[in-house]
């Protein structure tokens, strides 16, 4: 079953490019943060205007449904967006079988390749709970 959309093309790309030219003017900054997302980049994340960083997010989310469709994985970025996706059992009450969930920042990160699921797990900023809760073969999107 194909996903809803509700963000559009031209809106969603223009959101992610004005993300990854964030988080592209900090690439020089550090070689190797200790952290996944470094504290600047988080502060000027949030600095952009909410209505980019809520398209982002949900146009994002929409992109991964698509490439995964499913409903045995619940995506939940709050307080921005959720859906669910990858293939697997059903569920119709409650919370899912695999739960993943993150803040805008750190799936801005993931979606963008500007940090791994492994560093994200790692450093406690990802909560991912489920057999099928894994999204590392599907990140980065772009």
């Amino acid at each position: 079953m194909a996903i809803r959309r509700k963000t559009s093309e031209e809106a969603g790309m223009a959101a992610v490019r004005e993300v990854r030219a964030l988080f592209a003017s900090f690439e020089d900054s550090s070689a190797a943060p200790a952290e996944p997302v470094p504290a600047e980049v988080s502060q000027a994340f949030a600095a952009l205007p909410r209505s980019v960083r809520a398209t982002f997010v949900r146009f994002t989310l929409e992109e991964l449904a698509t490439l995964a469709p499913g409903n045995s994985v619940e995506v939940r970025v709050p307080p921005l967006g959720v859906t669910q996706c990858v293939a697997g059992p059903r569920h119709t009450r409650g919370t899912p079988p695999s739960v993943v969930e993150t803040s805008p920042v750190v799936w801005a990160a993931l979606v963008l390749g500007a940090c791994s699921w492994e560093q994200a797990v790692a450093a406690g900023v990802l909560d991912a709970s489920g057999e099928r809760s894994d999204l590392s073969t599907l990140l980065p999107l772009f």
